[in-house]
């Protein structure tokens, strides 16, 4: 049931609230010169690769960049005119000060088509605009989602207003754009403009005009066909000659369950968890409270996503994390679903609104804060840039627990800066064929070429990449590189570094010069022997190697 027109639009039904809370959202961003996201740094190398490369030698030397048409294309085409008005850093910046706003804007327009007006409840949603998959740097997918948002909202509207043709011609090139942007945000449109034309098409059967569940699926799917256009594109790209990556880690329990732990996860552990339990709870007030239900048609959607997010592996065509991605959206979505009952008292449907809009306000101030104690420790570091020739070739490692910590440090890919502003050689960036643009060639570096080779621990993790600290430092080719940078290292012995010269310290970071190029000996990890397993460390929650 929704409101009449003729009812007053209360405060945060109005546009102007809609606009005011998409420009709130961008606030966490607006102090930090790189955004700390875990992965961006690494994004911003390759971006500064895709642009420099036919003007500097020396990355052609070191990297392989080709452009073809790929479903991961979104800010590395956006960068490309802005970072010629702006530079690239603010360039970036710029884009994903966007990020949030349009998932706070697109949460809200769906709500708004959906009960015809934005519900109180729905500003508990808000949060998830800065949800974990946005933490962890996952840049283009948080960009495709927050147009996905969008256009379903878009959708949803056409279809409303009567103008299905309009939404069929607009939507077969949309859905290309969506889809070049990520392939996510395009697959999760498609479920939920699946899901919403079914219940439509259903509903139809009120007036007569349609028939019984299985009609409904059978048009839902023809007037979903102008989402159709990107398989074509997809099938195009995985059959690829060069293409690589594989699918697997199914059903795993354990990992969903963090996953949704996880949606809110930044720095302060029971903070984060119970504000997701907030969530939780509404979801869970929606169904026994009698002051709140659900939409029909939007709860459709909630179970749809809530069904893939099951079917999910946790790693799709080499890309990790996939399921993990969903998780807060599908949150986000069974949120936005919830609704006052319209009996309730306009007092008490205000207090949902104030104490909606109380966690948003409350979530934010705490993401500002964190986000400005991570800039300054990207500050305090990057003065090692300082200490750095053009076109250095440089080696790092980054320290980390084998388990999984819930605020780290987030300086995995700040190695990346080096390559976006000193034009150095890094060994942090990924590299596999046909899930992005970029690949390393430089065969010199040998196991120390790509990612996750900057990544060391104090012990050796099973069922990990990762290499002890001793190891790493014994064992990288100290012809191919002419420093080394340590970041948050694990304890290692003097005698690990003899050779080379530290030329910047900040407390345990250290950037040192590689002045002996003689090897040492080098170390397996056959030289750590057979632990027990009550050596290891306990795994917490669950690894974050890409």
């Amino acid at each position: 049931m929704t409101p009449t027109s003729s009812e007053p639009r209360r405060w945060w039904q109005t546009r102007w609230f809609v606009l005011a809370a998409a420009l709130v959202a961008t606030v966490p961003l607006l102090w930090p010169t790189i955004p700390p996201l875990v992965d961006l740094p690494g994004h911003m190398g390759r971006y500064r690769v895709q642009l420099a490369i036919a003007t500097y030698p020396e990355l052609a030397g070191w990297y392989d960049f080709h452009w073809q048409l790929i479903g991961n294309l979104g800010i590395d085409l956006l960068v490309i005119p802005l970072a010629k008005l702006v530079g690239l850093e603010l360039a970036v910046k710029l884009i994903v000060l966007c990020i949030p706003a349009l998932t706070v804007a697109g949460l809200l327009g769906i709500a708004r088509e959906v009960h015809g007006r934005i519900p109180a409840t729905a500003l508990f949603a808000l949060p998830l605009a800065y949800s974990y998959p946005f933490q962890f740097g996952f840049v283009n997918f948080a960009l495709s989602m927050g147009i996905a948002l969008n256009l379903f909202a878009l959708w949803l509207r056409l279809a409303r207003t009567g103008h299905l043709r309009l939404r069929a011609a607009l939507f077969v090139p949309l859905s290309c754009l969506l889809w070049v942007c990520h392939t996510f945000g395009w697959g999760v449109l498609g479920v939920l403009g699946f899901s919403a034309e079914m219940f439509r098409q259903h509903d139809l059967r009120k007036d007569g005009r349609s028939g019984h569940w299985l009609e409904s699926w059978l048009r839902a799917g023809l007037n979903c066909l102008p989402l159709a256009p990107p398989l074509v594109l997809m099938a195009l790209w995985r059959s690829g000659e060069h293409v690589t990556g594989q699918t697997l880690d199914w059903f795993d329990w354990n990992k969903k369950y963090w996953w949704v732990s996880m949606i809110l996860r930044d720095r302060w552990r029971v903070f984060d968890v119970v504000s997701a339990g907030l969530l939780f709870l509404i979801l869970f007030m929606g169904w026994r409270d009698k002051r709140l239900e659900y939409s029909r048609s939007l709860g459709l959607s909630a179970l749809f996503l809530l069904a893939v997010f099951i079917l999910l592996p946790r790693v799709v065509f080499g890309s990790a994390y996939a399921d993990m991605r969903l998780a807060p959206f599908m949150v986000a979505v069974a949120v936005i679903a919830v609704r006052p009952r319209p009996w309730l008292p306009a007092r008490s449907i205000a207090r949902f609104a104030a104490l909606g809009l109380a966690f948003y306000g409350v979530r934010l101030a705490a993401t500002t804060w964190s986000y400005a104690l991570y800039a300054a420790s990207y500050d305090r570091v990057l003065t090692a840039l300082d200490h750095l020739p053009v076109h250095a070739r440089v080696v790092s490692f980054v320290g980390r627990h084998c388990y999984d910590d819930w605020a780290y440090t987030r300086l995995e890919h700040i190695p990346a800066l080096l390559l976006e502003r000193k034009l150095a050689y890094t060994n942090d960036q990924w590299s596999m064929a046909g899930a992005q643009l970029l690949t390393t060639r430089y065969t010199a570096a040998d196991g120390y070429a790509h990612d996750p080779s900057q990544i060391v621990t104090d012990l050796y993790c099973r069922g990990e990449w990762w290499r002890p600290v001793r190891m790493a430092l014994a064992d990288f080719p100290r012809d191919a590189f002419d420093y080394v940078w340590m970041l948050n290292p694990p304890p290692y012995e003097p005698g690990m570094v003899s050779g080379l010269t530290p030329v910047w310290r900040s407390g345990r970071d250290v950037l040192f010069r590689v002045d002996d190029r003689t090897q040492p000996k080098r170390i397996t990890s056959a030289d750590y022997g057979v632990f027990p397993r009550g050596l290891y460390p306990r795994r917490k929650g669950v690894s974050s190697a890409r």
